[in-house]
């Protein structure tokens, strides 16, 4: 392969950019800053060459304005902001039962072009304890406060991840479950008199590793998903996401929640007026009750897919609410 500088042929421009603005702070650093400056800047280009490798673009920018916090005037002391304070606020968006990550990728661009950092971890579906878990692990590796947001089932999931993560500053339900402790996914959609889930899912069995031993798993009926699921979407565009939607672990619609994170952090609720998964009825009751800022739009349960603008306003006011 042959480089460029002290660049392979295929590193992409961005990084040529961000290591000559490197090289730049260290020059000017050298002519006019204290060795003590010098470092801090570097150290804060080198914060947004390693944001930047790892997928956060929109970080960079961020990460460059925090560097440039440092007041250098000759003569005078030199501040800089802590890593916390200086890091963006990053929102992370949970995706529910029979979906993944890519429902968000219409919310996803909104915050985007809006500034914010977005990111979209897979959610493992198998289990209230072990999702909430994994998600809280997840959380607890990202720099500075999140904003943690959920769909369906993973609004039982943020309502206890939070409660085990410390960065965590506010709660965004979309069409999602806002459990109490005690409570069941299975008793809550049991509940609902708009939901028509439970009629609509087949079971299958799964291995859980220990030996011959399976468990039950459920995915939405086909011929069910589009009014169950997405009834505001082309049929065509239902008919992929039904073949492609994934299975649900009965131990999520099993264990119950713990002690709820909306019982102690700020929280925002999308109601999709037409929701006959989780249920508009219980969806907007557990909102009320979570004492969340509520908007309610026309539309079904996968209100994120089929109005993305309407889901990302809501994230983007409670952005600036807590952020």
């Amino acid at each position: 392969m042959q480089a460029t500088g002290n660049f392979p042929a295929l590193v992409p421009p961005r990084y040529k950019e961000l290591h000559m603005l490197r090289n730049l702070i260290v020059e000017r650093c050298a002519n006019r800053l204290s060795r003590r400056a010098a470092v801090t800047q570097l150290a804060g280009a080198s914060a947004a060459l390693a944001i930047t490798a790892s997928g956060l673009d929109r970080s960079v920018a961020a990460g460059a304005a925090s560097s440039s916090d440092i007041t250098a005037q000759e003569g005078t002391n030199m501040t800089s902001t802590t890593a916390a304070d200086a890091t963006p606020l990053t929102v992370v968006l949970v995706h529910g039962a029979f979906a993944d990550a890519a429902g968000w990728s219409g919310v996803i661009e909104r915050l985007q072009g809006a500034g914010l950092v977005a990111i979209a971890p897979p959610n493992p579906l198998r289990g209230v304890m072990h999702d909430s878990a994994y998600i809280a692990s997840f959380l607890s590796q990202i720099p500075g406060k999140v904003l943690l947001v959920g769909h369906s089932y993973g609004g039982v999931v943020i309502t206890n991840a939070a409660s085990k993560a410390s960065n965590v500053v506010g709660l965004v339900y979309v069409a999602a479950f806002a459990p109490d402790e005690g409570e069941g996914l299975l008793q809550l959609a049991s509940d609902s008199r708009d939901s028509i889930l439970v009629t609509a899912l087949n079971p299958y069995q799964y291995p859980t590793g220990s030996g011959d031993e399976t468990a039950v798993e459920f995915l939405i009926k086909p011929e069910k998903f589009h009014e169950t699921f997405a009834a505001d979407l082309p049929e065509e565009q239902t008919v992929v996401m039904a073949t492609t939607q994934r299975p649900i672990a009965e131990l999520a619609f099993s264990e119950v929640t713990g002690t709820p994170a909306w019982k102690t952090l700020p929280s925002w609720a999308v109601v999709a007026t037409g929701d006959k998964a989780a249920g508009s009825d219980i969806v907007r009751s557990m909102a009320e009750r979570a004492g969340a800022t509520a908007t309610e739009v026309a539309g079904s349960h996968a209100i994120m897919v089929s109005q993305p603008k309407v889901v990302a306003d809501v994230i983007l006011d409670a952005a600036a609410a807590v952020g």
